[in-house]
Order: structure tokens, then sequence, then C-alpha cells
């Protein structure tokens, strides 16, 4: 089994070159360079470049995303036409809110020759996703559209629905766990929203620990600080890690080969676990194969603040 760990997700402003050049000494598994929220409508050509720079500069082994303005708005087309030649691992739509959007773009990208590479991220962010999460998650299912996962962007969800943003989230539960089903019904992988309080570490981790328990892959984060308790949050403890290489030792003898059921130190334990427990040590060791990759790192410069970019 092959995955790639997106445990951390940073948003970056495009306009900013010295947090996209700061990027790459940074331990996120994702970047998300922003041309969206972050940056002023005058200064949206002159991001567009500084992008396609870093971009040509490379970010080593992590995903890199662009965020581009979205389907509704006179900038998307340009962004388009210059991110895409640069080959981004992947686009992230904005307020994707139906299909037939997805659909569009897909047809914009075939006409285009868009590197096959490029994947299509959909961020979930209107009521409207809210409803028809089932139907934008199928569209998956035509490989045209490359729909390859959905990030939450519960801060335009709390402005457009005018639920509070509170500890726990219990007015976006609903809203989080439709996503998240939706997201595996079509094989997608999917992101938390952002935790927009940044002197508060304790809540930040709670609210990880809850995206991790949800079946969220990972989490968006708007400061290099965020990263490190993210990261640990989302990878799997070593006993965890221990008890999933039993489950599947047991399950790869022989005279089990067949066994829908097996006892394990006193425990009935399904096949089904066996495959949570393959998706656990695949998740461990392509951690500790990046780890091991990665050079040496400068601590994230804790004065320079990211301006919160997600949605």
């Amino acid at each position: 089994m092959t995955v790639r760990p997106r445990r951390s997700a940073l948003y970056m402003p495009g306009s900013n070159a010295r947090a996209l050049e700061k990027a790459r000494d940074l331990p996120a598994d994702a970047l998300i360079l922003d041309l969206e929220d972050a940056v002023a409508p005058e200064a949206k050509a002159a991001a567009r470049q500084q992008i396609v720079k870093a971009l040509q500069k490379g970010f080593g082994d992590r995903d890199v995303m662009v965020r581009i303005n979205g389907l509704d708005t006179r900038w998307w087309v340009d962004d388009l036409s210059v991110i895409a030649p640069a080959v981004p691992d992947a686009l992230l739509i904005p307020k994707i809110s139906n299909p037939g959007q997805l659909q569009d773009l897909a047809a914009r990208i075939v006409d285009m020759g868009t590197d096959p590479h490029i994947r299509v991220w959909a961020m979930m962010e209107t009521p409207l996703a809210m409803l028809n999460v089932a139907e934008i998650a199928a569209s998956a299912l035509d490989s045209e559209t490359r729909l390859a996962g959905f990030v939450m962007g519960t801060n335009d969800l709390a402005k457009d629905t005018r639920a509070r943003i509170v500890p726990g989230r219990a007015p976006m539960l609903p809203w989080l766990m439709n996503c998240v089903a939706a997201a595996r019904a079509y094989n997608l992988e999917i992101l938390d929203g952002v935790y927009n309080d940044l002197g508060n570490e304790k809540g930040f981790i709670e609210e990880c620990r809850q995206a991790r328990d949800l079946g969220f892959d990972g989490k968006t984060l708007i400061h290099p600080r965020q990263i490190e308790p993210c990261n640990a949050v989302f990878s799997p403890e070593p006993e965890e890690v221990a008890a999933a290489r039993k489950i599947i030792a047991v399950f790869d003898q022989p005279e089990n080969e067949n066994k829908g059921v097996v006892q394990i130190d006193g425990r009935m334990v399904e096949r089904l676990h066996a495959e949570m427990a393959r998706r656990t040590v695949a998740i461990a060791d392509a951690i500790g194969q990046k780890q091991n990759a990665e050079p040496q790192r400068h601590p994230a410069d804790e004065d320079e603040k990211v301006k919160a970019v997600g949605s």
C-alpha cells in the first residue's frame, strides 16, 4: 500500500516572496500557495509570477497546491493560464458548490492541454456545497475532472451559515462528517479547515485531535508554528503502529489466509481491522521515510506571522 502523508497543509500568500522562500525550510507535508484571499486584486498578477518562479525552483517532496481565484471571478482564467504550465501538484478551487463547476473547469483544463499529473482539489465552504456534497464527490468518477480531494473552508462556511465557531465545533459537526463520508465514498482525500486563534495552542491541538478522530487526513494551517503539533497529532503513535504490525503478521500467517476473524491477545479481530492496520503502517512508514530524507531544519521564525488566508 502506497500512501502520501498530508498531515499538515500550510497556506502561504503568493504575494509574499519571503514567505514562499521560507516555505522550503518548513516541515509541512503540503503547501497551499494562495492567489485568492491573501492577495489583493492589484497584486494578483505579480503574485502569479512569484508563484511560478517558486514552483520552478521546487519545494522538495512536499505536495504543492495553488489556490486560484473562484470560478465566478475575473481572475481564475488568468490564474489557470499562468500557473498550470508550472505544473503544481494540484489546483485548489474555492467555493465549489455544485458538480457543474468542476465540469466547466475540466473543459478548460482539457482545452489548455494541461499536464495530466496536475490534480484538482475542491474547497467545501458554502451552504450549497454542504447540500450537494455527494454529487460533488461523485465528480471524481469522471477522470477529466481530476478531482482528488476536499479542503474544508470553515471560516467561509461559518460566515454564510451564521453558525458560530465554538470549541468542539458542534454546529459544524454534521457538515464535517457529511464531507468526510462523501470523500471516502469516492476515494478522495480530505483536509480540515484552519484554526484561527494562534495564541491558543491547547485549543488547536484539541481541534487537530477532533479532526483526526472524525477521519480527516490532516489539517490546513495559517502559521508555521502550527506545523509541528499538527504533524504530531496526525502521526500514528508507536504503540498503535506496533499493534497494527502484530495484526498484519497474524493475518499473513498461512493458516489464517482464508479466515475472516482471528484471536489476538484474547480479542477477536476481523479482517477489516487488518486492512485498517495496513494503512496505519503505510502512513507510519511514509512519515518515517520523509523524516529520514529531510535535511536539518531551522526553527520557524515565530515572530513573523503569516496572514491568516485559509477560509
